[in-house]
């Protein structure tokens, strides 16, 4: 059954009052649960996280997906939702910390509750039972007040400690006349171990993070009623406005030419454990540029994709990676080469760290004459930022806005020439644009600025 129009695919918010109570556990069971039906399970996480959506991919065998309203702009929520919800039969959005939490000091911008009025998705909430019964009843009632455009259309009880637990919690939830949609157990086997606010990536786990699917999936399809959250779902109606898919744009058809490079330049992606932060709609903006995108794993490869004339290295976390990837030095090297030849390189955050001189003391590329260790301080929000100077990427004036998420300090911060000035939430500039390199902490989502793609892809085919 797959929806029609694409406007209308039915769709779910997963959203909770607070961080850790248990969204991730539900959005990703139940999108387990429901591919386990046999349908087609469209997945998205609200902001700018990574890692979630790694679990979402395994659960449903589709891309994870973000839905940014800060990075991207509202505008584009509604087309990038469709983008990814083509051909599906339902969509599950996991929400992303509060329901009403977004981006600091701009009200309700880049929350869950934006997006689902965004979407015109109903929300189910997920609420962490363990310490509390009758006071369930004013919590659900003041998330179901407080909003009247948000609509939320159930609630799931997590970590309930007995039947008699459930039965004061059901009894509580009912008087406030919102259904509950599911009760949920403490389950250990669902667990999934945490770093720096976030999970472990699905990368580094293998099968552990299959097992955890597999019982999150379980575990979901057995205390929630399936039913009622695709009739929710399917209440949802077509999306406001008339929305269309996003699209990356047309696939250029460039006439036969002498020369490969200049026709189809070949662009190299890190991937692998070591760098697993990437939007998906990167690869597809670079494809539909032009360029031909191979992955490689820094990890294992020794070398770069044969025929590589640009590079890009996103996110992820080298520190944990640092032994191994200083171990490959002929990889270093041939990173080095490269970026020394005057090859546009874009490298985001890990990307950044790689191609210091050190990390942690350990032999990194080289390509930049900084160096870079672990902090004890986490740095951690939304950037609103300007290209300082022109590079590969971006020219200089550039608008974009942007997210740092690190535990790493680089000395200098920046160089002669800074990839960005900072304008909130504190003015400063940050990192090296030299040669054809824009290395930066910050992550950016190029669909808010399809320019950039373009950009890179055509100093690939000229440089």
């Amino acid at each position: 059954m797959v929806t029609s129009p694409a406007s209308a695919v039915p769709r779910l918010v997963i959203a909770a009052p607070s961080s850790g109570s248990g969204k991730t556990t539900v959005a990703t069971g139940l999108m387990a649960a429901l591919a386990g039906r046999g349908l087609a399970v469209s997945p998205h996480k609200v902001g700018p996280d990574y890692i979630d959506p790694g679990y979402h991919a395994l659960a449903t065998g589709r891309v994870g997906r973000n839905l940014d309203a800060y990075l991207c702009g509202p505008e584009l929520v509604g087309p990038l939702f469709l983008h990814g919800a083509q051909g599906c039969d339902i969509a599950v959005v996991e929400g992303v910390m509060g329901l009403y939490d977004g981006a600091a000091g701009e009200g309700e911008l880049a929350s869950t509750a934006q997006v689902a009025k965004l979407l015109r998705a109903p929300v189910v909430l997920v609420v962490d039972a363990s310490s509390q019964s009758r006071s369930v009843a004013a919590l659900v009632h003041g998330f179901v007040s407080w909003d009247p455009e948000v609509r939320i259309g159930g609630v799931i009880l997590n970590k309930v400690a007995s039947d008699r637990h459930e039965v004061l919690l059901r009894e509580a939830v009912d008087s406030v006349g919102v259904p509950v949609l599911g009760v949920l157990r403490r389950a250990p086997q669902v667990d999934v171990p945490a770093r720096h606010l976030g999970l472990v990536p699905v990368a580094e786990r293998g099968s552990e993070a299959v097992d955890a699917v597999t019982a999150m999936g379980a575990q979901v399809a057995a205390g929630c009623d399936l039913e009622a959250l695709v009739g929710l779902a399917r209440a949802a109606g077509p999306l406001p406005g008339g929305s269309a898919p996003w699209t990356p744009g047309p696939v250029p058809t460039h006439r036969p030419s002498r020369s490969v490079k200049k026709s189809k330049p070949r662009l190299a992606v890190a991937g692998g454990a070591a760098f697993t932060f990437s939007y998906a709609e990167h690869t597809e903006l670079l494809a539909a540029a032009g360029a031909e995108v191979v992955t490689f794993d820094p990890l294992r490869d020794e070398e770069l994709p044969e025929g590589t004339t640009g590079l890009v290295i996103g996110g992820g976390f080298p520190e944990v990676y640092a032994a191994e990837l200083s171990a490959n030095e002929p990889l270093r090297k041939s990173v080095a080469e490269l970026a020394l030849s005057g090859a546009p390189v874009a490298a985001e955050c890990a990307g950044l760290l790689y191609l210091c001189r050190e990390l942690d003391g350990l032999p990194m590329c080289g390509v930049l004459d900084a160096a870079a260790r672990m902090s004890e301080r986490l740095t951690l929000g939304y950037r609103d930022a300007v290209a300082v100077s022109d590079s590969a990427l971006a020219g200089a004036g550039t608008r974009m806005r942007g997210h740092e998420f690190h535990r790493t300090v680089v000395e200098p911060g920046a160089g002669a020439a800074p990839a960005w000035g900072m304008r909130a939430p504190e003015r400063r500039v940050e990192g090296f644009v030299e040669r054809g390199v824009h290395a930066s902490y910050l992550h950016t989502h190029w669909a808010a600025e399809p320019g950039v793609a373009r950009r890179f892809v055509e100093r690939c085919r000229t440089s």
